[in-house]
Order: C-alpha cells, then sequence, then structure tokens
C-alpha cells in the first residue's frame, strides 16, 4: 500500500489508502501515533513535512490592573506555518498573574 502523493495533515480518516491484505492504511501525520502508517509513508511524506517554528517571545505587557491582582501577557509570532503534516505549532500567547503597584495605590482613602 502506498501514499503516493496524498500526505495530509493532523487526523484525517480520509487520507488512506489499501494496505496489505486488504487493510487499510494511513497517510495522515497522525498514524505515526496510531501505527498505521502506509509502507511509504515516512519516505513519500516525511520528507515533505515541515514544522512550525516561532518567533522570540516579545515582551510582557504593563499589568491590567493599576492596584491589586491582575494579569499581563505576551506574545509571538509564527516565521514558519506547518506543511505537509509537520510539527503543529506551539502556544503564541503566554499570560500570568500580576500585582499593580502604582504609586497611588496605596493613597486612596
Amino acid at each position: 500500500g502506498g501514499c503516493w502523493h496524498q500526505c495530509c495533515p493532523g487526523r484525517n480518516n480520509a487520507c488512506w489508502a489499501p494496505g496489505a491484505r486488504r487493510a487499510r492504511c494511513y497517510c495522515d501525520s497522525y498514524c505515526e501515533r496510531t501505527g498505521d502508517c502506509c509502507e511509504d509513508y515516512h519516505a513519500v511524506c516525511r520528507r515533505a513535512t515541515v514544522g512550525c517554528a516561532v518567533g522570540p517571545w516579545g515582551p510582557w505587557s504593563g499589568c491590567s490592573s493599576p492596584c491589586g491582582v491582575g494579569s499581563k501577557a505576551r506574545s509571538r509570532q509564527v516565521t514558519v506555518p506547518p506543511r505537509h503534516g509537520g510539527e503543529p505549532c506551539p502556544d503564541l500567547k503566554q499570560r500570568r498573574g500580576c500585582l499593580g503597584e502604582h504609586p497611588t495605590c496605596g493613597t486612596a482613602k
């Protein structure tokens, strides 16, 4: 059974070929987890895969609350999108808690 020119990203039950002994074999990138790839999957499909690449994290934003508990965030950009079932992109945003400590916080009465 062979993938020929059919390689699919992620899990795709429609992305199969007739394999040995009339069993279906798969040409989606999920077949690596499930172990039911076609014999030529690695030769045909993995060669063409491009994993996601991301740039560096940007700076953290200011705290969302000037006084007391808030959150701050930062983000990064995709520099190379995944292709042909390559590694998917990691998180592009991060959040974390912060404590706003603006100089005027303790003075309001």
